[in-house]
């Protein structure tokens, strides 16, 4: 299923943001922070960008019985304004997962794991902490699905990340302790442990890591590898 989670204007922003992004690691004023995800610096910066493409995409796991969605074309969650999928409306909710909001970031989790095998004691509490901090902000929207606040994630990820990386003594684990407890923990903690409440919300398509917690995952993204870079 493709739709945009979001209005046009977010996506530009969220070019933009790349672009410089890029211009500063041909500066190589912030190539470090990449590596130390595990990632050479063009290859983030082309994973960060199939994250935001691929927030379009949503693959359909099932369907539930839900109410009709309600009768407006957006709904506007803390100042961004999401577009309800109506072409897909119908007699049931679709659950989806997304490619951009849960499988890519899933993917460079795993690989910043695997480069840093030391930060996954940190990162398993990082991604409890933020679950439960997560869980306890997200709230259903009628026709949308489930939705969080997107600073409140990344920068309990980031306070988790510095706090664990230098409590269990691996600071050069903590960009990747962020990550991926931001990454978990907002999938698990947002999305994961509301998925009984879709039902109810006359929702057309309720996507895992989509339109609602998309942005925070992107952002969490964001930080931890900035926060290398400190």
């Amino acid at each position: 299923m493709l739709f945009a989670p979001f209005l046009l204007i977010y996506l530009i922003i969220g070019f933009s943001f790349l672009a410089v992004l890029f211009l500063l690691i041909q500066l190589d004023l912030i190539s470090y922070a990449f590596m130390a995800l595990g990632l050479p610096p063009r290859a983030a910066v082309l994973a960060l960008l199939a994250s935001l493409i691929g927030s379009y995409v949503n693959i359909p796991l099932y369907t539930v019985r839900s109410g009709p969605p309600p009768a407006v074309m957006t709904v506007n969650i803390d100042g961004i304004i999401y577009a309800i999928p109506y072409e897909y409306a119908g007699d049931d909710t679709k659950v989806a997962v997304n490619v951009g909001g849960a499988i890519v970031p899933l993917a460079i989790a795993g690989y910043a794991l695997s480069v840093s095998p030391q930060a996954l004691p940190g990162a398993a509490i990082a991604t409890v902490v933020v679950a439960l901090v997560t869980h306890r902000f997200a709230h259903t929207v009628a026709g949308l699905g489930i939705t969080v606040p997107m600073f409140i994630p990344p920068l309990v990820a980031v306070l988790a990340g510095l706090f664990l990386g230098r409590a269990m003594n691996v600071p050069r684990a903590i960009h990747v302790i962020a990550y991926v407890g931001g990454v978990l923990g907002t999938l698990i903690g947002a999305d994961l442990t509301n998925l009984d409440r879709i039902a109810d919300l006359g929702a057309p398509v309720a996507s895992i890591g989509g339109a609602g917690t998309f942005d925070a995952i992107f952002l969490t993204g964001v930080l931890a590898v900035l926060l290398a870079g400190l």
